[in-house]
């Protein structure tokens, strides 16, 4: 990665957004995300409010900077579940085969024939509004790619001859499963997780613009920019701002997964 600018910048931008999680509360001044001063509202980048203020007089530099703890909280969450779920369901339907893989494709192809946003919209729509509910919404849109990758991975080192060694040893199905085929498709769909996290952060804001996500007064991207659409000609800097660090941090997975991809790539020269 150290070799690659591209995935190294990408790297540096996830790095500024853990540290910004992190240390939301100091680098903030001491400024609190949700407190209001009406007084202030709408007021332009200045010395004492960097990014300027929201509708409601709150400062946009701290709102973005606990922002990233939202995100970065949605982004592990998400991870946790659809990774385990996509490796469980793809080695199991490409090593096992049959109407076991025909059942669990088939399920899958239904997920996939759906935008995955609208599918988020749906489940949102029909979970509540909230974080947790954000999270369980995109995690069940996001799993199927994952699946693909982990069925094709396990079809091509089902027919390994370490495999067919392994099996006449005696090793149960189980066993090869954990031990020896799921380790080789983590490389896979940690790459494909990464290329992912931008799509999901995108996912999240469009929950959170929607209203679907994180509830006021907590600082979420989406939502900041759903709260500067109406004065967006006027105070440019209430929905440019989270928008802005939408896009950076997208671009930054976006760039490291392509890195990533190229470290794990086995064609790699």
């Amino acid at each position: 990665i150290i070799s690659n600018p591209a995935a190294l910048t990408g790297l540096v931008i996830i790095a500024v957004l853990i540290l910004m999680a992190m240390f939301a509360p100091w680098l903030a001044r001491g400024m609190s995300p949700i407190e209001q001063t009406l007084s202030s509202r709408l007021a332009p980048p200045s010395a004492e409010h960097w990014f300027g203020t929201d509708e409601l007089g709150r400062d946009i530099y701290v709102r973005t900077l606990y922002g990233a703890r939202v995100t970065l909280t949605i982004v592990l969450l998400v991870s946790v579940v659809v990774a385990p779920i996509g490796l469980a369901v793809g080695t199991l339907a490409g090593y096992l085969g049959g109407w076991v893989d025909a059942v669990l494709m088939r399920i899958t192809d239904i997920f996939l024939a759906f935008p995955r946003l609208v599918l988020a919209l749906a489940f949102a729509a029909a979970l509540g509004p909230g974080i947790e509910n954000a999270v369980i919404a995109i995690s069940l849109t996001a799993w199927p790619p994952y699946a693909r990758i982990a069925r094709s991975e396990t079809v091509t080192i089902a027919k390994s001859d370490f495999i067919a060694a392994v099996v006449m040893q005696g090793a149960s199905t189980w066993r090869v499963l954990f031990k020896h085929i799921v380790p080789l498709c983590l490389s896979s769909v940690i790459v494909r997780l990464t290329l992912d996290m931008a799509g999901i952060i995108l996912t999240a804001a469009g929950l959170g613009f929607l209203g679907l996500g994180a509830q006021p007064p907590t600082a979420e991207w989406g939502a900041m920019v759903s709260a500067g659409r109406d004065v967006i000609l006027d105070q440019w800097w209430v929905a440019t701002i989270p928008g802005i660090a939408i896009f950076i941090v997208s671009l930054g997975f976006n760039l490291l997964g392509d890195g990533l991809r190229d470290v794990f790539d086995p064609k790699a020269s």
